[in-house]
Protein backbone atom coordinates (compact mmCIF):
# COMPACT_ATOMS: atom_id res chain seq x y z
CA UNK A 1 0.00 0.00 0.00
CA UNK A 2 2.87 2.34 0.81
CA UNK A 3 4.26 1.84 -2.69
CA UNK A 4 0.98 3.04 -4.20
CA UNK A 5 1.07 6.40 -2.43
CA UNK A 6 3.97 7.88 -4.42
CA UNK A 7 2.27 6.74 -7.66
CA UNK A 8 -0.97 8.44 -6.67
CA UNK A 9 0.94 11.60 -5.84
CA UNK A 10 2.68 11.50 -9.20
CA UNK A 11 -0.63 11.14 -11.01
CA UNK A 12 -2.12 14.03 -9.10
CA UNK A 13 0.92 16.15 -9.85
CA UNK A 14 0.65 15.29 -13.54
CA UNK A 15 -3.03 16.24 -13.59
CA UNK A 16 -2.22 19.53 -11.87
CA UNK A 17 0.49 20.29 -14.44
CA UNK A 18 -1.92 19.62 -17.29
CA UNK A 19 -4.51 21.89 -15.70
CA UNK A 20 -1.95 24.67 -15.37
CA UNK A 21 -1.14 24.39 -19.07
CA UNK A 22 -4.77 24.86 -20.12
CA UNK A 23 -4.95 28.17 -21.96
CA UNK A 24 -8.08 29.97 -23.16
CA UNK A 25 -7.52 32.42 -25.99
CA UNK A 26 -10.21 34.84 -27.19
CA UNK A 27 -9.60 36.93 -30.33
CA UNK A 28 -11.21 40.36 -30.27
CA UNK A 29 -13.77 39.50 -32.96
CA UNK A 30 -15.73 36.65 -34.48
CA UNK A 31 -14.08 33.92 -36.56
CA UNK A 32 -12.32 35.15 -39.70
CA UNK A 33 -8.97 35.08 -41.48
CA UNK A 34 -7.77 37.95 -39.28
CA UNK A 35 -6.94 35.21 -36.74
CA UNK A 36 -5.73 32.53 -39.17
CA UNK A 37 -2.36 31.95 -37.49
CA UNK A 38 -3.99 30.92 -34.22
CA UNK A 39 -6.35 28.52 -35.98
CA UNK A 40 -3.37 27.01 -37.82
CA UNK A 41 -1.41 26.60 -34.57
CA UNK A 42 -4.38 24.77 -33.09
CA UNK A 43 -5.16 22.54 -36.08
CA UNK A 44 -1.53 21.71 -36.90
CA UNK A 45 -0.79 20.77 -33.30
CA UNK A 46 1.73 23.57 -32.65
CA UNK A 47 0.15 24.43 -29.31
CA UNK A 48 0.08 20.76 -28.34
CA UNK A 49 3.75 20.45 -29.33
CA UNK A 50 4.47 23.30 -26.93
CA UNK A 51 2.73 21.45 -24.11
CA UNK A 52 -0.35 23.67 -24.11
CA UNK A 53 -4.00 22.70 -23.99
CA UNK A 54 -5.39 25.71 -25.90
CA UNK A 55 -9.07 26.49 -26.34
CA UNK A 56 -10.05 29.24 -28.78
CA UNK A 57 -13.28 30.93 -27.67
CA UNK A 58 -14.64 33.81 -29.75
CA UNK A 59 -16.49 36.74 -28.16
CA UNK A 60 -20.21 37.30 -28.62
CA UNK A 61 -22.27 40.41 -29.29
CA UNK A 62 -22.99 40.75 -25.56
CA UNK A 63 -19.68 39.50 -24.09
CA UNK A 64 -16.51 41.03 -25.49
CA UNK A 65 -13.03 39.56 -25.35
CA UNK A 66 -12.03 42.04 -22.63
CA UNK A 67 -15.14 41.11 -20.65
CA UNK A 68 -13.86 37.53 -20.62
CA UNK A 69 -10.38 38.70 -19.57
CA UNK A 70 -11.83 40.75 -16.70
CA UNK A 71 -13.84 37.74 -15.52
CA UNK A 72 -10.78 35.46 -15.75
CA UNK A 73 -12.64 33.35 -18.32
CA UNK A 74 -9.87 33.86 -20.91
CA UNK A 75 -6.14 34.23 -20.47
CA UNK A 76 -5.23 36.28 -23.55
CA UNK A 77 -6.83 38.28 -26.33
CA UNK A 78 -5.86 40.29 -29.39
CA UNK A 79 -6.01 44.08 -29.23
CA UNK A 80 -5.07 46.93 -31.49
CA UNK A 81 -2.27 49.05 -30.02
CA UNK A 82 -4.56 52.07 -29.47
CA UNK A 83 -7.05 49.82 -27.67
CA UNK A 84 -4.31 48.44 -25.44
CA UNK A 85 -3.12 51.94 -24.58
CA UNK A 86 -6.65 53.04 -23.68
CA UNK A 87 -7.20 49.97 -21.49
CA UNK A 88 -3.84 50.39 -19.76
CA UNK A 89 -4.63 54.06 -19.12
CA UNK A 90 -7.95 52.94 -17.64
CA UNK A 91 -6.18 50.98 -14.93
CA UNK A 92 -5.74 47.45 -16.32
CA UNK A 93 -1.99 46.71 -16.72
CA UNK A 94 -1.36 44.70 -19.89
CA UNK A 95 1.59 42.83 -21.38
CA UNK A 96 2.09 42.34 -25.12
CA UNK A 97 3.43 38.81 -25.64
CA UNK A 98 3.30 38.77 -29.46
CA UNK A 99 2.82 41.48 -32.09
CA UNK A 100 1.48 40.40 -35.47
CA UNK A 101 0.50 43.68 -37.15
CA UNK A 102 3.28 45.96 -38.30
CA UNK A 103 1.04 48.33 -40.31
CA UNK A 104 -2.31 50.07 -39.92
CA UNK A 105 -5.29 48.72 -41.87
CA UNK A 106 -7.87 51.42 -41.15
CA UNK A 107 -9.58 53.29 -43.97
CA UNK A 108 -12.40 55.79 -44.39
CA UNK A 109 -14.54 55.12 -47.46
CA UNK A 110 -16.80 57.88 -48.80
CA UNK A 111 -20.12 57.25 -50.59
CA UNK A 112 -19.85 60.41 -52.63
CA UNK A 113 -16.72 59.54 -54.53
CA UNK A 114 -14.76 62.35 -52.89
CA UNK A 115 -11.88 62.59 -50.45
CA UNK A 116 -13.26 61.93 -46.92
CA UNK A 117 -11.04 64.75 -45.64
CA UNK A 118 -13.13 67.26 -47.61
CA UNK A 119 -16.35 66.16 -45.89
CA UNK A 120 -16.29 68.18 -42.68
CA UNK A 121 -19.23 67.37 -40.43
CA UNK A 122 -20.02 64.18 -42.33
CA UNK A 123 -21.91 61.29 -40.75
CA UNK A 124 -19.29 58.55 -40.48
CA UNK A 125 -19.84 54.96 -39.36
CA UNK A 126 -17.73 53.64 -36.49
CA UNK A 127 -17.70 50.28 -34.70
CA UNK A 128 -19.77 50.14 -31.54
CA UNK A 129 -17.36 47.50 -30.20
CA UNK A 130 -14.43 49.92 -30.28
CA UNK A 131 -11.42 49.87 -32.64
CA UNK A 132 -11.91 53.55 -33.58
CA UNK A 133 -9.56 55.36 -31.20
CA UNK A 134 -7.08 56.30 -33.93
CA UNK A 135 -9.83 57.57 -36.24
CA UNK A 136 -11.28 59.81 -33.54
CA UNK A 137 -7.83 61.27 -32.85
CA UNK A 138 -7.22 61.85 -36.56
CA UNK A 139 -10.59 63.58 -37.06
CA UNK A 140 -9.92 65.94 -34.15
CA UNK A 141 -6.37 66.68 -35.29
CA UNK A 142 -7.52 67.34 -38.88
CA UNK A 143 -10.49 69.47 -37.73
CA UNK A 144 -13.08 67.29 -39.49
CA UNK A 145 -15.86 67.53 -36.89
CA UNK A 146 -17.32 64.16 -37.93
CA UNK A 147 -20.62 62.95 -36.50
CA UNK A 148 -19.83 59.39 -35.47
CA UNK A 149 -22.62 56.87 -36.10
CA UNK A 150 -22.22 53.57 -34.28
CA UNK A 151 -22.74 50.27 -36.10
CA UNK A 152 -22.49 46.73 -34.79
CA UNK A 153 -20.99 44.26 -37.22
CA UNK A 154 -21.25 45.25 -40.88
CA UNK A 155 -21.57 47.99 -43.52
CA UNK A 156 -25.34 48.02 -43.97
CA UNK A 157 -25.68 51.68 -42.91
CA UNK A 158 -23.27 52.67 -45.67
CA UNK A 159 -24.92 50.47 -48.29
CA UNK A 160 -28.38 51.88 -47.48
CA UNK A 161 -27.16 55.48 -47.67
CA UNK A 162 -27.77 56.29 -44.01
CA UNK A 163 -24.23 57.66 -43.57
CA UNK A 164 -21.84 59.65 -45.75
CA UNK A 165 -18.76 57.57 -45.08
CA UNK A 166 -17.62 54.68 -42.94
CA UNK A 167 -14.58 53.45 -41.13
CA UNK A 168 -13.38 50.06 -42.27
CA UNK A 169 -10.41 47.75 -42.33
CA UNK A 170 -8.52 47.20 -45.57
CA UNK A 171 -8.83 43.46 -44.98
CA UNK A 172 -12.56 43.40 -44.14
CA UNK A 173 -15.14 46.17 -44.69
CA UNK A 174 -13.19 47.52 -47.67
CA UNK A 175 -13.68 44.24 -49.52
CA UNK A 176 -17.28 43.91 -48.31
CA UNK A 177 -18.08 47.23 -50.00
CA UNK A 178 -16.38 46.16 -53.21
CA UNK A 179 -18.38 42.92 -53.19
CA UNK A 180 -21.52 45.04 -52.69
CA UNK A 181 -20.76 46.87 -55.95
CA UNK A 182 -19.12 50.11 -54.76
CA UNK A 183 -16.21 51.58 -56.69
CA UNK A 184 -13.41 52.43 -54.26
CA UNK A 185 -10.17 54.12 -55.26
CA UNK A 186 -7.66 56.69 -54.04
CA UNK A 187 -10.19 59.48 -54.61
CA UNK A 188 -12.75 58.28 -52.07
CA UNK A 189 -10.70 56.07 -49.73
CA UNK A 190 -8.45 57.53 -47.03
CA UNK A 191 -5.81 55.06 -45.83
CA UNK A 192 -4.46 55.99 -42.40
CA UNK A 193 -1.12 54.25 -42.99
CA UNK A 194 -0.37 56.52 -45.97
CA UNK A 195 -1.09 59.81 -44.19
CA UNK A 196 1.12 59.78 -41.13
CA UNK A 197 -1.02 57.49 -38.97
CA UNK A 198 0.67 54.15 -39.52
CA UNK A 199 0.09 52.80 -36.00
CA UNK A 200 0.48 49.07 -35.39
CA UNK A 201 -2.72 47.17 -34.74
CA UNK A 202 -3.19 43.55 -33.61
CA UNK A 203 -1.04 42.05 -30.89
CA UNK A 204 -1.65 39.38 -28.23
CA UNK A 205 -2.14 40.77 -24.73
CA UNK A 206 -2.76 39.42 -21.25
CA UNK A 207 -3.07 41.11 -17.88
CA UNK A 208 0.24 41.75 -16.15
CA UNK A 209 -0.98 39.89 -13.08
CA UNK A 210 -1.59 36.71 -15.08
CA UNK A 211 1.63 37.15 -17.03
CA UNK A 212 3.78 37.37 -13.90
CA UNK A 213 2.48 34.01 -12.70
CA UNK A 214 2.59 32.28 -16.12
CA UNK A 215 5.59 33.66 -18.03
CA UNK A 216 6.60 30.28 -19.44
CA UNK A 217 3.07 29.57 -20.59
CA UNK A 218 2.92 32.99 -22.26
CA UNK A 219 6.23 32.36 -24.01
CA UNK A 220 5.07 28.98 -25.30
CA UNK A 221 1.78 30.40 -26.58
CA UNK A 222 3.54 33.27 -28.34
CA UNK A 223 6.11 31.01 -30.01
CA UNK A 224 3.51 28.47 -31.15
CA UNK A 225 1.27 31.27 -32.47
CA UNK A 226 4.16 32.80 -34.40
CA UNK A 227 4.85 29.36 -35.84
CA UNK A 228 1.20 29.24 -36.92
CA UNK A 229 1.43 32.58 -38.71
CA UNK A 230 4.66 31.63 -40.45
CA UNK A 231 3.08 28.38 -41.64
CA UNK A 232 0.04 30.33 -42.86
CA UNK A 233 2.23 32.65 -44.91
CA UNK A 234 3.78 29.65 -46.65
CA UNK A 235 0.54 27.66 -47.09
CA UNK A 236 -2.28 30.12 -47.89
CA UNK A 237 -4.65 27.61 -49.52
CA UNK A 238 -4.40 25.08 -46.70
CA UNK A 239 -4.75 27.94 -44.21
CA UNK A 240 -7.91 29.12 -45.95
CA UNK A 241 -9.38 25.63 -45.57
CA UNK A 242 -8.73 25.86 -41.83
CA UNK A 243 -10.22 29.36 -41.61
CA UNK A 244 -13.40 28.24 -43.36
CA UNK A 245 -13.74 25.43 -40.83
CA UNK A 246 -13.78 27.97 -37.99
CA UNK A 247 -16.03 30.39 -39.89
CA UNK A 248 -18.57 27.64 -40.48
CA UNK A 249 -18.47 26.48 -36.87
CA UNK A 250 -19.03 30.06 -35.70
CA UNK A 251 -21.95 30.54 -38.15
CA UNK A 252 -20.39 33.62 -39.77
CA UNK A 253 -22.10 35.08 -42.83
CA UNK A 254 -19.15 35.37 -45.21
CA UNK A 255 -17.68 33.61 -48.23
CA UNK A 256 -14.40 32.01 -49.23
CA UNK A 257 -13.47 34.80 -51.66
CA UNK A 258 -13.74 37.44 -48.93
CA UNK A 259 -11.73 35.31 -46.50
CA UNK A 260 -9.07 34.71 -49.15
CA UNK A 261 -8.72 38.46 -49.72
CA UNK A 262 -8.64 39.05 -45.98
CA UNK A 263 -5.90 36.50 -45.41
CA UNK A 264 -3.71 37.95 -48.15
CA UNK A 265 -4.12 41.48 -46.77
CA UNK A 266 -3.49 40.42 -43.16
CA UNK A 267 -0.28 38.69 -44.21
CA UNK A 268 0.78 41.78 -46.19
CA UNK A 269 0.19 44.02 -43.17
CA UNK A 270 2.48 41.81 -41.07
CA UNK A 271 5.51 42.83 -43.15
CA UNK A 272 7.25 45.91 -41.74
CA UNK A 273 7.54 48.66 -44.34
CA UNK A 274 11.06 49.57 -43.31
CA UNK A 275 12.67 46.17 -42.83
CA UNK A 276 10.57 44.23 -45.36
CA UNK A 277 10.18 41.24 -43.02
CA UNK A 278 7.71 39.91 -40.46
CA UNK A 279 9.23 41.11 -37.21
CA UNK A 280 6.52 40.02 -34.75
CA UNK A 281 7.51 42.81 -32.36
CA UNK A 282 5.89 45.83 -30.82
CA UNK A 283 7.80 48.91 -31.93
CA UNK A 284 8.67 51.43 -29.18
CA UNK A 285 8.40 54.36 -31.60
CA UNK A 286 4.85 53.39 -32.54
CA UNK A 287 3.81 53.07 -28.90
CA UNK A 288 5.14 56.56 -28.20
CA UNK A 289 3.50 58.03 -31.30
CA UNK A 290 0.13 56.46 -30.50
CA UNK A 291 0.31 57.45 -26.83
CA UNK A 292 1.29 61.05 -27.65
CA UNK A 293 -1.51 61.32 -30.21
CA UNK A 294 -4.13 59.95 -27.84
CA UNK A 295 -2.91 62.15 -24.99
CA UNK A 296 -2.92 65.24 -27.21
CA UNK A 297 -6.53 64.54 -28.21
CA UNK A 298 -7.69 63.69 -24.67
CA UNK A 299 -8.31 60.01 -25.37
CA UNK A 300 -6.14 59.10 -22.37
CA UNK A 301 -5.21 60.93 -19.15
CA UNK A 302 -1.50 60.11 -18.98
CA UNK A 303 1.22 58.73 -21.25
CA UNK A 304 1.44 54.95 -21.71
CA UNK A 305 4.98 53.76 -22.41
CA UNK A 306 6.47 50.84 -24.27
CA UNK A 307 7.81 49.53 -20.96
CA UNK A 308 4.28 49.48 -19.52
CA UNK A 309 3.11 47.19 -22.31
CA UNK A 310 6.06 44.80 -22.37
CA UNK A 311 8.30 42.75 -20.11
CA UNK A 312 11.38 44.77 -21.12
Amino acid sequence: MKKLIPLVLLLLAAEAALAQDRFVFTPQWTAQAQFAGYYVAQEMGFYKDAGLDVEIVHPSITVSAMDRIRRNESHATTLQLCQAIEIADGGIPLVNILQTSMNNAMVIASRRGVDPLTQKGARVGIWSAGFGQLAICMSIKEGLDYEWIRFATNVNLFIKGAIDATLGMSYNEYYQLIQAGFELDDKNVYRFCDHGYNVQEDGVYMTRGYYRKHKEQARKFAEASRRGWEWAAGHPEETLDIVMKYVTADHIATNRVLQELMLAEILRLQVDRESGVREFRLRPDMVKFASDLMLENQMIDKPVTYEQLTDD
